[in-house]
């Protein structure tokens, strides 16, 4: 099973970047499928949740209107467009897949906002 993150980097703030979770070894499809961040000395946080069938998703406080969730089932894929981000957006963030008590992670992407 292997889950990974892509497309992290540095922008500068109000900037944009598009993550990437592409998955492989397990029915990508039936999986609930959410991305989390963490900083340094905090608890990983949700940042945003799409169930196995797609739709809008569902999104913490500080990031609804800014971050955009989705999937693409054919290709074993869930990505996170980030909008609008700011210097507090900076974080390692990780794709996580669900389906009752199977769960896996990725290794993360660094994510930087910075002038």
């Amino acid at each position: 099973v292997q889950l990974v993150e892509s497309g992290g980097g540095l922008v500068q703030p109000g900037g944009s970047l598009r993550l990437s979770c592409a998955a492989s070894g397990f029915t990508f499809s039936s999986y609930t499928m959410s991305w989390y961040r963490q900083t340094p000395g905090k608890e990983r946080e949700l940042v945003a949740l799409i169930s196995s069938a797609g739709g809008r998703g569902n999104y913490a406080d500080s990031m609804k209107g800014r971050f955009a969730i989705s999937r693409d089932n054919a290709k074993n894929t869930v990505y996170l467009q980030m909008n609008s981000l700011k210097p507090e957006d900076t974080a390692v963030y990780y794709c996580f897949a669900r389906r009752g008590l199977s769960t896996y992670w990725g290794q993360g992407t660094q994510v930087t906002v910075s002038s």
